[in-house]
């Protein structure tokens, strides 16, 4: 079984929307593009890189439309981008000129490529296919870097639709800037007690 795990930059109220840059998703009426530039440092570069090491990528259409309109041709920034198998959940395109990209049309699918043998899966962005997997118990771990900041709007990493979960962090580190860098992988379903008993 091939492990999901889903890499997101948010912001401490959880907002993942359009992190790297002004244009990359103003989509109603975002103002805060680029909010994860002014946090950037040595640290985070090396932890990116290391993050950034190839695997399969399952991805969401939009996220996936901008990926495609900028990593083919800077590839020396992500090495191995352009040979891994880009996975895209999508019913609106099924053909694309960036090699090794494939076409799901549904979770059934995504279910079918997590069952079947290979290495982990990394989705990028992608929000609406995040919140389906977190909705489905698709999601083995969390690869979280928490920006210290806080939007107060914008398309959230969470949904009041996620399955109740548990998690377990594994590793973690934090940035001169003050960026969490968080990994957690499921635990199982969610403990609950009383403080104190």
């Amino acid at each position: 079984m091939r492990k999901i795990i889903v890499v997101s930059f948010i912001t401490l109220d959880g907002v993942m929307q359009a992190p790297g840059g002004p244009d990359e998703d103003p989509s109603n009426g975002f103002a805060y593009g680029g909010w994860v530039a002014p946090h950037s440092d040595e640290v985070s570069g090396k932890l990116m890189r290391q993050q950034m090491a190839p695997t399969d990528i399952l991805l969401g259409r939009k996220t996936y439309d901008n990926f495609a309109g900028y990593w083919p041709q800077n590839a020396q920034i992500w090495p191995g981008i352009n040979e891994v198998t880009k996975y895209v959940l999508s019913n609106t395109i099924n053909q694309s000129d960036w090699e090794n990209t494939e076409f799901l049309t549904s979770l059934a699918d995504i279910e079918k490529l997590k069952n079947a043998e290979g290495g982990d899966i990394k989705v990028w962005g992608s929000g609406e296919l995040v919140r389906a997997l977190l909705k489905h118990d698709l999601a083995d771990e969390l690869w979280l870097k928490i920006h210290p900041v806080i939007l107060g709007k914008g398309k959230n990493l969470f949904s009041a639709e996620s399955s109740p979960a548990g998690f377990t962090l594994f590793k973690s580190a934090i940035t001169p800037s003050g960026v969490i860098f968080a990994s957690y992988k499921r635990s199982g379903e969610v403990k609950t007690g009383a403080i104190g008993a």
